[in-house]
């Protein structure tokens, strides 16, 4: 019996006496093991917690147990992550993804998940630097971010809610959004028996930035080709002008993009240019932005920005160089150099090297039967108006995980996608972007109430100005008729336009 195993024993066994709780918080400082460290194990009183190198205090939190981890599961690993574990237990685990490259704590998140009595754990995916630079020479970093530490931290999570309330929890789910949606979607994929259920929402696959670079050296490289983002609200309202009446409600809103085909040439500037036209080169770039990456024999690469994501344009086009979040991957990952030129970037040829990499370490893969099998629930979501990672790349990964299901005609019973129009990366936009979608994950998983629809709400200056379902896709949200266009009662779930 290891030293660890035999501490787990002496403290449920001290605890037995105590009704509901195994052991006291502290005594799970003993838990450590030559591959866990718990650097701290402490009570906090209910009220505000403001944790370290975070810039503000987390209100209104209950009385808890934090527990500070470092996992080094290789020689060259060492995973920071935070578990919580509520005095007022409602027997269930909650996980949470990390966005872009990691590096930090989602105190957010555990906070969230404490306030509804969830024992909850963050990661900080392995390192706590700023980008991929702490990849370069280190493979096994690799292996943590893309998918180790988010289990390595949920198997601790797991035992140490054993050692301090006695039982297993009743339920694990993960909650991410971007990088935290694809994490999400590879933990369903290589251990299909962890979690219960998953939330992915704007799943971030690493192809994405492939699809970034391509439309840099499009956007960026020749200064006739730029679009000032001055521009940007002038070709907004020709594409809301053109599309979005399409669902069949004027709103403000593209609830159908992917019917919409915006005729930009219609906006070229007759003679000089001026800011409410665009010269032919910025027809072509505005072109290229809603186009797939395609290669010379067209095959797709990546889907398109949709239509409506046009005010936010910035993300991927407004220079002088992309985001150090797309370029990170081929600097340290693909080309192992700090110094590499993105402007050297071409799409077929580095697309092909970063997936030989990316294929058997961090790739969504759609073949989700395990965890289905294994009775999980998978709720998808995307913002049609995501600026950063093409809606239609969550739609294509939907359509296959259902092809492959183990029983695609009863698909739906196990996996299902919501698509929020308007919404933009993972929050923001023009349309409904706040919505429970754990709630909806909670009463599929353990009531069997798969979701037909999740209301969303839209907030100007902290009020609610409009809600919206989300459908189950392909269904969308259809007006009844009658009543306020803002009040999620007047429309109804339906078939989209043929």
């Amino acid at each position: 019996m290891t030293k660890r195993l035999v501490l787990m024993v002496a403290v449920a066994a001290a605890g037995c006496s105590t009704g509901l709780f195994a052991g006291t918080c502290e005594s799970l400082a003993g838990l450590g093991s030559p591959k866990v460290e718990i650097v701290l194990a402490q009570t906090l009183a209910a009220g505000a917690f403001a944790p370290p190198d975070y810039p503000t205090a987390l209100p209104q939190l209950p009385k808890f147990c934090r527990v500070v981890v470092r996992l080094k599961p290789t020689a060259d690993s060492d995973i920071g992550a935070e578990i919580w574990l509520p005095a007022d237990w409602n027997t269930k685990l909650l996980a949470l993804g990390s966005g872009g490259w990691g590096g930090s704590i989602d105190y957010g998140g555990l906070a969230a998940a404490l306030r509804r009595g969830y024992a909850t754990v963050a990661s900080d995916d392995g390192h706590r630097s700023q980008g991929a630079s702490f990849i370069m020479g280190h493979p096994q970093k690799l292996v943590d971010f893309a998918y180790r530490a988010e289990h390595e931290a949920t198997l601790e999570a797991k035992t140490l809610l054993k050692a301090r309330y006695a039982r297993a929890a009743s339920h694990a789910y993960w909650q991410g959004c971007s990088g935290g949606g694809r994490e999400g979607l590879i933990q369903a994929y290589r251990y299909p028996d962890e979690f219960d259920g998953i939330i992915a929402g704007d799943p971030a696959n690493i192809r994405r930035n492939a699809w970034a670079l391509s439309l840099a050296v499009q956007s960026l490289t020749d200064p006739a080709h730029y679009i000032p983002p001055g521009k940007y609200p002038m070709i907004h309202a020709a594409v809301l002008a053109a599309c979005d009446a399409k669902d069949g409600l004027k709103d403000g809103l593209i609830g159908e993009p992917e019917n919409c085909q915006v005729n930009f040439p219609a906006l070229q500037c007759q003679a000089q240019e001026r800011p409410d036209c665009l010269t032919a080169g910025q027809v072509q770039t505005a072109q290229t932005l809603i186009s797939p990456a395609t290669t010379r024999t067209g095959e797709v690469l990546f889907p398109r920005l949709e239509p409506g994501t046009e005010l936010r344009w910035g993300r991927m086009a407004a220079g002088p160089a992309p985001a150090d979040l797309f370029v990170d991957e081929y600097r340290y990952v693909v080309y192992q150099d700090p110094h590499w030129d993105w402007h050297s970037f071409n799409l077929e040829r580095d697309a092909a090297k970063a997936h030989a990499i990316d294929r058997n370490v961090d790739e969504m893969d759609p073949h989700l039967g395990a965890f289905a099998k294994h009775g999980g629930k998978l709720l998808l979501y995307h913002g049609w108006a995501d600026q950063q990672v093409a809606p239609g790349s969550t739609v294509d990964f939907y359509q296959s995980v259902r092809r492959l299901s183990p029983d695609p005609r009863q698909a739906a019973t196990w996996v299902r996608l919501f698509m929020a129009p308007g919404m933009a990366h993972c929050v923001g936009g023009e349309g409904p972007d706040t919505f429970d979608s754990l709630s909806a994950l909670e009463h599929w998983v353990e009531q069997g109430q798969a979701p037909e629809r999740i209301v969303a709400a839209h907030q100007t200056q902290g009020r609610v100005d409009r809600t919206r379902p989300l459908c189950a896709y392909p269904q969308v949200a259809r007006y009844d008729g009658a009543g306020s266009i803002d009040e999620a009662a007047n429309f109804s779930c339906g078939p989209p336009t043929p």
